[in-house]
């Protein structure tokens, strides 16, 4: 960012009329949030011009002085654009460099724009704006990797994969199962931060410093020009208001704890005792003292970030948790919070896409050990229950079964074969297809179990879902 020392002329501090003397080079360094606000920029030229026009609607500004107010900004917006605004050491925020460039482009024209308007509410609709577009950039990224999620559970809707609990193999299932689990805690994203929009879509201009303005210029007029579904309710509440601000960091952590849990997996997975998946050569490094190394760090970074947006909401509460209405400036802090979580959820999405998009899944050694009968032991209780016997029994006897069958260093289902009349099985299991991972899966049904063809209905509701969260973020992109 390119900065200059010297002052503009005949632009002061704000509050020069009220404080004699120049600022301290420390509390100008301290206070400065600049380079924390330079992504309000294009969302503090927007308001600035939507102001400009409520200004000209209430007869507070003439018809030429709206028209050098609109050029301006759109100029100093071409500036920033393209890299050429030249910031000072004494821009104190965003805020500020604007309208001391706007002062240098206009001169005198530019002293009328911050009528009615205190910092306090204008910072607050720049962040509304700005997490208005976080909401739906991060629904998008979310959806592109349901999108990839929900391709490659199609692919792998026959694959069988042992389910585990505790990390130790406990039932069989389809991949696509396993796959379609992480759709469902994406799903639940995207309708917590699609919530999360829906909520902060007041405009809080007009509150003012905390008591509005006495001058006559109508909010929900503004409101509507900016895109916003209507006003914020208390002027108090408005300019101090960071609900949006924690709500959006919060559903940031937990998408960013759910795509860990998908990191891991497929880290466990990419290993050699595993070896389910291999990841492609694009996708992996090595290291620099191991030749035989293929290491994947992409995947532990997924894991490692989840700790920013993690730790950014615990910041940001803990900015908000004493202070005294309304607003204060320890609220300048929020966006260093808000703005990490963002990025590196919005990071983290991108790369775990790509990544799953390529990666190999080794589905003989999947099915070879979904194929373990002890994986079928509930199985053969339920048999037995379905029979007659009383459950506790029936886990009991296949537990007694199981443990004998290690005893003998034999598989369960070969051990069963010569002993399942001593078992007090109805009948021989062989003939019931009890130790049949692909037969166990089609007498499992039910809405959201993993037979095949719940695992169909579940693909057709996961495509239809993500058809509505697409067409979501298009109608928000106009």
């Amino acid at each position: 960012m390119p900065t200059s020392p010297e002052p503009t002329p005949g632009f002061a501090k704000a509050w020069s009329g009220r404080l004699e003397g120049g600022s301290n080079p420390t509390l100008e360094d301290y206070t400065s949030s600049l380079q924390e606000d330079l992504p309000l920029a294009p969302f503090d030229l927007e308001g600035s011009r939507a102001h400009a026009r409520a200004l000209a609607r209430a007869g507070l500004l003439d018809a030429d002085t709206t028209v050098k107010l609109l050029a301006g900004l759109e100029r100093v917006g071409d500036e920033l654009a393209a890299g050429s605004f030249q910031f000072l050491s004494s821009d104190e925020d965003i805020h500020m460099a604007v309208e001391r460039r706007l002062t240098e482009l206009i001169g005198d024209p530019a002293r009328r724009l911050h009528t009615g308007r205190s910092r306090n509410d204008q910072v607050a609709l720049d962040l509304r704006l700005w997490a208005k577009q976080a909401c739906w950039r991060l629904v998008e990224a979310a959806a592109g990797l349901q999108g990839v999620l929900l391709a490659r559970a199609r692919r792998e809707r026959l694959t069988l994969i042992p389910g585990y609990t505790h990390l130790q193999r406990a039932q069989p299932i389809h991949l696509a199962h396993h796959l379609l689990a992480y759709f469902e805690m994406l799903e639940r994203d995207v309708q917590r931060l699609r919530q999360c929009r829906q909520r902060l879509d007041l405009s809080p201009l007009g509150a003012g410093a905390l008591a509005g303005t006495t001058l006559a210029i109508e909010r929900a007029a503004v409101a509507s020009e900016l895109g916003f579904a209507g006003v914020t309710g208390n002027s108090l509440d408005a300019v101090s208001d960071r609900d949006f601000a924690v709500e959006l960091v919060f559903d940031c952590a937990l998408v960013a704890v759910h795509l860990s849990r998908l990191a891991e997996d497929l880290i466990l997975w990419n290993t050699r005792e595993f070896s389910f998946v291999s990841l492609p050569d694009s996708w992996a490094t090595g290291s620099s003292l191991m030749p035989q190394k293929k290491n994947p760090d992409v995947l532990e970074l997924v894991r490692g970030r989840a700790a920013r947006p993690i730790s950014s909401l615990m910041g940001l509460l803990t900015v908000l948790k004493g202070l005294p209405m309304s607003y204060n400036r320890d609220l300048q802090e929020d966006k260093h919070h808000l703005f990490s979580a963002v990025a590196a959820t919005e990071a983290s999405l991108l790369a775990l896409t790509g990544l799953l998009a390529e990666v190999r899944f080794n589905r003989e050694r999947m099915e070879l050990a979904a194929r373990d009968p002890e994986l079928l032991a509930t199985d053969l209780a339920e048999h037995l229950v379905a029979h007659g016997v009383a459950f506790r029994r029936a886990h009991e006897l296949v537990g007694q079964a199981v443990r004998q069958a290690e005893e003998r260093g034999q598989k369960l289902d070969s051990w069963l074969r010569s002993s399942w009349r001593e078992l007090g099985l109805p009948d021989d299991p062989d003939s019931s297809g009890l130790f049949d991972a692909r037969a166990a899966l089609a007498r499992r049904e039910q809405p959201g179990a993993p037979g095949p063809s719940a695992t169909e209905a579940a693909l057709r509701e996961a495509a239809a879902r993500l058809r509505r969260s697409r067409a979501w973020v298009t109608r928000q992109r106009r």
